[in-house]
């Protein structure tokens, strides 16, 4: 595949995500009311989307299930900071200098 190939893919995928996005933003206002329980179900996506992305991972790092792993173990603290101070940067911070810590530890 050539670079200009590879560039056309690249710009393409982009203009497409966008106007998938764009798409909803435009028609917003011309949805009359969403049901309730579709609000519902909407709210849920975000923490489902990121315990699809977190917990693998976590869980397992290698493939196999592991219970003592830095990855873990960094996940519970950063899951303690998260709660206690409902920060995002914090949390953040705290789970990668942990993962850092605990990965050269083992």
């Amino acid at each position: 595949m050539s670079d200009s190939s590879i560039w056309l893919v690249i710009v393409l995928g982009g203009l497409g995500t966008y106007a998938i996005r764009a798409v909803f933003l435009v028609f917003a206002e011309r949805v009359a009311s969403v049901p309730p329980k579709l609000q519902v179900a909407f709210r849920m996506i975000p923490a489902a989307a990121l315990a699809a992305l977190v917990f693998p991972p976590l869980l397992r790092p290698e493939g196999a299930l592991t219970v003592a792993s830095a990855e873990l173990g960094a996940g519970l603290l950063a899951l303690v900071v998260a709660w206690r101070t409902r920060s995002i940067p914090i949390t953040l911070a705290v789970g990668i200098t942990a993962v850092l810590i605990l990965d050269r530890l083992t």
